[in-house]
């Protein structure tokens, strides 16, 4: 993903920020809900209903894999896998 726009901002006591105007156009609207992400080096802050689609489709390919790979066979696989190392 390219970067769009780098602005500043100042946290407060509380623990508060601005996003700037010009980046919640578009992608925030007032009341809408958001996700915070915290990662090692970086907090993202994704519109609520966009992470909501990303999980759904996560949860969706895990159970459509664990049908074709959740077998005997595959588990007898990784059996054999485990014991040459």
């Amino acid at each position: 993903m390219s970067v769009i726009d780098i602005r500043t901002a100042t946290i407060t006591s509380k623990g508060q920020i601005v996003i700037p105007s010009t980046m919640r156009k578009g992608l925030f609207e007032v009341g809408n809900k958001v996700v915070i992400i915290a990662k090692k080096d970086r907090i993202e802050i994704r519109p609520l209903e966009d992470f909501e689609e990303s999980m759904e489709m996560a949860l969706a390919s895990e159970k459509a894999l664990a049908e074709v790979w959740d077998t005997p066979e595959e588990d007898e696989a990784w059996s054999y896998l485990q014991t040459k190392k």
